[in-house]
């Protein structure tokens, strides 16, 4: 198999309160044998408050990375659906509007034209990688639990930069823990937005979208969450508490990476996948994971 190499742009979260997802995808890459190359001297992408502040600045941020990782040539990775959409909306400006790009370039004091693809780790992984690569890593079957594949909106809008064939009913997450035996529900909620972004100017707000997403979730059959977004994963799992007792409701839903089940069904180390930094406890999951019924060993192909 070819190798597949990208530059890889982690963003704010993925050094802070996201290390669980960068953790669990730089093993599943080297699982996978996924070259990622971080990109020297990044900086902030300005989400989620550049674009409220100025439009130049909001651009400016995220083709001042581009420009930056535009000698590699390689394709750049994006694992935070919020800085996903930033640099892709940014691209998309440059690469479509010639005043844009002269603007950008008086600013940054770069020459950046839109040359690079921006991509989330989610479709190169189930788009580069493919499913049957991922079926063949596959140790353990991830089968008898229930999960609600929760895609937030950062990656399915604005539509043109949306990762999916359909932005209101994407499939890929399903797609891939399918692959790992896993149990995807069907549910109505997986795109709504958690209200992440007003999580401090309107805590209200905020908590009363999750709880409609968590109780839409337990109410389809979820025994567990799976996301590809550091915002939404934040908003579901550290907030449900507050929820459960605002509503006096008990979810106790845990709210896994993607990254993170792909890494259980590989069979790499629980603390490699930083499982222990999950606020809402995933034992009782991990138990059921790991019952010997739905331990199943699967030889490579």
């Amino acid at each position: 198999m070819k190798k597949l190499s990208y530059t890889f742009y982690p963003g704010c979260s993925l050094d802070s309160t996201a290390r669980d997802f960068r953790e669990s995808m730089e093993a599943v890459c080297d699982a996978l044998g996924v070259e990622l190359a971080e990109l020297p001297d990044w900086i902030c992408c300005g989400a989620t408050s550049a674009h409220a502040t100025s439009e130049n600045l909001a651009l400016a941020l995220a083709v001042e990375n581009l420009a930056r990782a535009a000698d590699s040539r390689c394709d750049v990775v994006v694992p935070c659906a919020a800085c996903y959409n930033r640099l892709q909306v940014a691209n998309l400006a440059v690469r479509d509007n010639p005043s844009v790009r002269q603007e950008m370039k008086r600013i940054t004091g770069r020459r950046y034209d839109g040359d690079l693809n921006v991509r989330h780790i989610l479709e190169v992984l189930v788009h580069d990688v493919g499913l049957d690569a991922i079926r063949d890593k596959v140790k353990r079957k991830l089968g008898g639990v229930n999960v609600a594949c929760y895609y937030g909106c950062l990656l399915a809008r604005p539509r043109e930069v949306s990762i999916f064939e359909d932005p209101e009913n994407p499939r890929l997450m399903e797609e891939c823990l399918e692959t790992l035996g896993a149990q995807p529900i069907e549910w109505p909620h997986k795109t709504e937005c958690c209200g992440a972004a007003y999580s401090l100017t309107t805590p209200g707000m905020s908590l009363r979208l999750t709880g409609d997403i968590l109780s839409m979730a337990k109410e389809a059959g979820a025994d567990c969450v799976a996301v590809a977004c550091p915002l939404c994963q934040s908003n579901l799992d550290l907030r449900q508490k507050d929820i459960e007792r605002q509503r006096d409701q008990t979810f106790n839903l845990p709210v896994f990476y993607f990254t993170q089940l792909m890494g259980l069904s590989f069979g790499l180390p629980e603390r490699s996948l930083g499982l222990h930094r999950l606020v809402v406890s995933p034992t009782e999951i991990l138990k059921r994971f790991s019952t010997p019924n739905m331990a199943v060993t699967v030889s490579n192909r």
